[in-house]
């Protein structure tokens, strides 16, 4: 194979956004295959199972090839050209706006869709819709380890500094993380860092295979990481290990954070955590016997309805110990989504504008509206959050543009959201195959994917990288930005909304100047030939030439009006839903290595499915014999919310009070039907990773599933 005739991409998956090539074979069943691509930093050519069979996704047999509109006569979606389908669709949209006002239309976003397209899309739903009622799925995914990064240090990027950092600190705290199966190919910093003399510890309710290469394992019970990270801090003060020097140089408000932790008693913390007291204290010696440290979130201490102080108690011990705005030191948050990064800085967020503005700061509203050529008075307010935006559905919101998401599978209490899209007058799907949400559209457009379009991606460092076009789409396929040019011009915008993405960029580096997240000195030219830039990087640099970006933040001072990182104060409380008599346990989710959040595309890739089935229960033995449950029989799990079935899995890498599912699968195993929307105050995520639940083995002929009350439905 030659690499000489391959374009160098990156994979549609996860924020590592690793790098790879791509040749054309020329066979419709496989257009595509996978080059090793070994001169990028991130992966080094490493690459996933889902990285690697990514172009099966590509094939005619399993995508969105035309469009479908469903039929008035049987009700069924039809082949439809894309005239009619883009009328239906300006025409299903109008139609609302004008019977019941601009925020009777919503636009749903996704973490997945390039910088670009998400700088358009809400450019589009605040001009030609002229709604407020936008937000997208990267809330579901690091909203609040964003909301404590911006509380703490005055500015919100997933890591500070780049991944080749940590195999040089001294010791990772890893939280709620399980790398191993997310995130395959950064596995190898931590495998480098404890093959440099480094300590990494884990906090996770399992004994996950990432947890197994840790040097100290903690598991506490889930819902209990924000009394963990108290109690280490209590303990780091107790035994005189603050770095008073760094606290009183660097930070404000160490008085009102150093109290809210001393309230923390170890003692209470072990009771509250299960975390015995010597591993407590193992683990403070760890973190503060080495020179430098980092600690890195995930969604388990992040998707709780106190995410957002949890994440900031994790910050407060790299604070007081000093590990935080020096090299090799900081607090990073791991995102999720392949833009989960990009995708909210640039406008598909409810509460934000280009270059990661606020949209309530009238300065940032006079000079985002400025690139549009618009009154600022025009931009409506901020709106909903993602999960308040699809309670609301057919009632004050009537009508909903989606693009790159399948909140059918992925959204919290996901019976209910099921219910609210099919209770909506008009539902627009633009999507690459046929999800279970496209499935209940009225109208469904078939796009591009990863291979067949250029545009930008933000990885979890902050380095903006180029996807660049590989392949020619189908030829009844056309790009999101193709398509919201064609909406912007049937409802009367003739300008503003191209569809060639550098010229979108080019825009979207104007709008972004000057901003938290500035773009204004990348290119595509300058990504290509430095491998990604990291943002911030203004068009001017210090010196008056161009600036080089920024892979390290903080270093000299922190994003704050002051230039000191904030200590916020926080204290335990409990999760929004706790275990009693008749739920007497505690549900938590996650993923699997071989598929990848609502799984729409990875469960069309038969070596994945071979790899990773179905859903399943994964229950500790004691549990299953109480159930009277082997290995492999189904069980019923049971909330509040609904009911969702799968075989059981039995280990002792499961604490006794917990059971795991995960999220990946519709139908009955469908693990986010029974979780807890309870909203966190600041981030407003979800609480996905805690809920109460109770067990029910089933009997061999039991097909009963989850109509989503509770109630079995046959």
């Amino acid at each position: 194979m030659s690499e000489a005739t391959a374009v160098p991409t990156h994979c549609p998956y996860c924020a590592l956004q690793c790098g790879m090539s791509l040749r054309a074979t020329g066979a419709p069943e496989l257009p595509a295959e996978v080059v090793d691509r070994t001169d990028f930093p991130v992966n080094r050519g490493a690459l996933c199972g889902k990285g690697r069979t990514a172009p099966a996704v590509l094939s005619s047999r399993v995508r969105l090839t035309g469009p479908l509109v469903r039929s008035p006569d049987s009700g069924a979606l039809v082949p439809a050209s894309w005239e009619e389908a883009l009328a239906a669709v300006a025409d299903g949209l109008c139609r609302t706006r004008a019977d019941h006002g601009p925020d009777a239309v919503g636009v749903f976003g996704g973490g997945g869709l390039t910088n670009e397209k998400a700088y358009t899309l809400g450019k589009f739903a605040r001009l030609v819709l002229g709604t407020s009622q936008i937000d997208y799925n990267g809330r579901f995914c690091m909203s609040s380890a964003a909301a404590a990064h911006g509380r703490a240090f005055g500015l919100d990027r997933g890591l500070p500094f780049p991944l080749e950092d940590i195999p040089r600190t001294g010791c990772v705290i890893l939280v709620g993380s399980n790398l191993a199966e997310t995130m395959p190919p950064a596995l190898r910093y931590l495998t480098e860092l404890r093959e440099n003399g480094g300590k990494l510890i884990v906090v996770d309710p399992r004994r996950t295979r990432t947890a197994e290469q840790a040097d100290l394992h903690l598991a506490p019970r889930p819902g209990t990481d924000l009394a963990l990270a108290l109690g280490l801090l209590h303990l780091v003060v107790a035994e005189g290990r603050v770095d008073e020097e760094f606290v009183a140089a660097r930070t404000t408000g160490w008085a009102e954070a150093r109290a809210g932790a001393m309230a923390h008693w170890p003692e209470q913390v072990e009771r509250l955590t299960g975390v015995p007291l010597p591993l407590l204290r193992e683990a403070v010696a760890l973190f503060c016997d080495a020179a430098t440290g980092m600690v890195l979130t995930a969604r388990g201490p992040e998707q709780q309805s106190k995410g957002t102080d949890t994440v900031g108690a994790w910050i407060n011990l790299c604070l007081a110990t000093g590990r935080a705005g020096r090299p090799l030191s900081g607090y990073g948050c791991l995102t999720g989504q392949g833009n989960g990064q990009g995708g909210r800085e640039h406008g598909q967020k409810a509460d934000q504008l280009p270059g990661y503005r606020r949209l309530d700061d009238p300065a940032a509203r006079a000079h985002v509206a400025g690139v549009w050529g618009v009154d600022p008075g025009t931009l409506p307010g901020p709106g909903r959050s993602a999960y308040e935006l699809l309670d609301a559905l057919g009632g004050d919101v009537r009508a909903l543009l989606l693009m790159g998401s399948n909140p059918v599978v992925s959204a919290p209490r996901a019976a209910h959201v099921e219910e609210r899209l099919r209770s909506l007058d008009f539902l627009a799907v633009a999507d690459v195959v046929l999800s279970e949400t496209a499935a209940l559209a009225d109208v469904v457009l078939p796009v591009t994917q990863w291979a067949e379009e250029t545009g930008t991606m933000t990885n979890l460092e902050g380095r903006v990288l180029l996807r660049r076009r590989a392949l020619t789409p189908p030829a009844g396929v056309r790009s999101d930005l193709e398509v919201l040019h064609a909406l912007a011009g049937l409802l009367g915008w003739e300008k503003g909304f191209p569809a060639e993405p550098e010229e979108v960029f080019e825009e979207l580096r104007r709008a972004s100047a000057g901003g938290p997240a500035d773009y204004s000195g990348i290119s595509y030219r300058r990504i290509e030939e430095e491998q990604g830039v990291f943002w911030p990087c203004p068009e001017t640099g210090p010196g008056g030439g161009g600036h080089p970006g920024t892979p390290r933040l903080f270093l000299d001072r922190f994003a704050t009006p002051d230039g000191r990182a904030r200590f916020v104060p926080v204290v335990h409380r409990a999760a929004a839903e706790e275990t009693d008599a008749e739920y007497p346990v505690v549900l938590t989710t996650g993923r699997v290595v071989s598929q990848y959040q609502s799984g729409a595309q990875t469960r069309r890739v038969d070596e994945l499915n071979a790899a990773a089935p179905g859903p399943f229960v994964e229950l500790h033995p004691r549990v299953a014999e109480r159930l009277g449950v082997a290995e492999g029989e189904r069980v019923a799990v049971v909330s509040r919310r609904g009911r969702a079935v799968a075989p059981a899995r039995i280990t002792t890498a499961i604490r006794p009070d917990t059971v795991f599912m995960p999220f990946h699968w519709a139908g009955e195993g469908r693990a986010n039907t029974l979780v807890n929307p309870a909203l966190d105050p600041v981030s407003r995520m979800p609480e996905f990773k805690v809920c109460a639940v109770r067990l029910e083995p089933l009997t061999p002929g039991d097909t009963t599933a989850s109509d989503g009350t509770g109630r079995r439905a046959r």
